[in-house]
């Protein structure tokens, strides 16, 4: 597969090289289309790097667990005698003195405050890695039904190729029919005004193929709009009788709503830590290092530890703001996460829907086509009898062309609803 998704990659930068002359369309799969999405599409890569970043938060978070170590150099110069009488300092003596030393801080305990932000922080990143997944999702959603969006647009197109075609040589022989006097000019001005109206549904159905196109090429990350020869693919298996399987898989497996259950998670353990700051935090502290340099009465090395203990007293209500904000936010990640488990619901019941239409959809479609060429074969019959006229053979063309069409688009409709109901299950692949 890597080989072929390295062959498609390259063909694809031919493709959207300039050059004198067009490059032929390039073959291409569904699979290999989803392939080259998945590694070449900037969401993905935005996704990516999303993910990467909240996994940088997690380790941000929880350093404040892990030791820290300082270096420190200090210089001074001071008067003989001198005191400071006011400050924030460590000693009211002033000494001259160069000095070096270390510093090191060790939290004991925050009674688990820390703890708690760094689980919220890791069920952030998780959620970040279901929301990349989301969008690995959509990414395939949208190839998907871009590609079965030119499939079908291409179909049309065949069809109204071939309606101008058969227009044509009617057009043709009723002209020569016309010579002979065995048919009317109005006969052949109503088949000249046929020949011109498939002429423009076939303008019409070029222009909606190169957008299907160009809408494929945009699905696939391109910059350019790439022409492609696209294969077929093959029919899913029949729908289950109701949609509540469908249903459990998709509460189970969508990726938004896993992302979302994350969040709420980690918003229950964010209020959690934030119910904490009222809490003393109790930390180790030490310094050691030597003086080289200063004045006599200091030592030519130093050294201290000691346990520092801060108790929240009075601050405002700062603390129980942020812990009420906490909790609120909570609530709303609890309503929100069921409020989408309710939508990914209908989603899956209204897909389920279309794509049982759209099946039965085919099978009427199919009937429609086989009646319109038997209707045609007729037309022709008597037409060529002398017993219908150019009108009845005209419709019966223009009804041919449109089951024809309708049937090719049936097929392609019944496969993007599919594509639909997978993604909203969340199984895209």
């Amino acid at each position: 597969m890597l080989a072929i998704s390295g062959a498609i990659s390259g063909n694809i930068s031919a493709a959207q090289a300039p050059g004198p002359q067009a490059p032929p369309p390039l073959n291409l799969n569904l699979r290999q289309a989803k392939d080259y999405a998945l590694r070449n599409h900037p969401r993905i890569r935005s996704a990516a790097a999303s993910v990467r970043a909240a996994q940088s938060v997690v380790k941000e978070v929880r350093a404040a667990e892990l030791p820290k170590v300082s270096g420190e150099v200090t210089g001074v110069e001071a008067q003989h005698g001198t005191i400071l009488a006011a400050g924030a300092i460590q000693t009211s003596s002033l000494y001259t003195r160069f000095a070096s030393g270390i510093a090191l801080s060790q939290l004991v305990t925050d009674f688990g405050q820390t703890r708690d932000l760094t689980r919220s922080a890791d069920l952030r990143a998780r959620s970040e890695t279901s929301t990349a997944d989301a969008v690995r999702q959509q990414v395939l959603f949208q190839v998907e039904q871009a590609y079965f969006r030119a499939l079908s647009a291409s179909a049309v197109l065949e069809a109204a190729r071939a309606a101008v075609n058969t227009r044509d040589v009617t057009l043709r022989q009723i002209r020569a029919l016309a010579e002979s006097s065995m048919r009317s000019t109005l006969d052949v001005r109503f088949a000249e005004v046929a020949l011109s109206q498939a002429q423009l549904d076939l303008e019409q159905a070029e222009n909606a193929a190169a957008g299907a196109q160009a809408d494929l090429s945009a699905a696939l990350g391109l910059d350019n709009s790439v022409t492609f020869n696209l294969s077929d693919e093959p029919l899913a298996a029949p729908l289950a009788a109701t949609p509540d399987a469908r249903i459990q898989e998709a509460l189970n497996k969508r990726p938004e709503l896993a992302a979302l259950n994350l969040d709420r998670e980690a918003a229950h353990r964010y209020a959690e830590a934030e119910a904490k700051l009222k809490l003393p935090t109790v930390s180790l502290v030490g310094v050691a290092g030597g003086i080289p340099a200063g004045d006599s009465r200091l030592p030519e090395n130093y050294a201290a530890a000691g346990v520092n203990v801060n108790i929240p007293i009075l601050n405002g209500g700062l603390f129980s703001a942020r812990r009420e904000e906490a909790e609120q936010r909570a609530v709303k990640a609890d309503n929100d996460a069921r409020n989408l488990a309710i939508q990914v619901a209908r989603d899956v019941r209204v897909a389920w829907l279309e794509a049982t239409t759209a099946a039965r959809r085919m099978d009427v479609t199919a009937t429609l086509l086989a009646q319109s060429n038997e209707a045609l074969r007729l037309a022709q019959t008597r037409y060529d009898a002398g017993l219908g006229s150019i009108v009845e053979l005209s419709q019966a063309q223009l009804n041919q062309t449109s089951a024809q069409i309708q049937n090719a688009s049936a097929r392609y409709e019944y496969q993007s609803r599919r594509s639909a109901l997978d993604y909203a299950t969340g199984i895209l692949q």
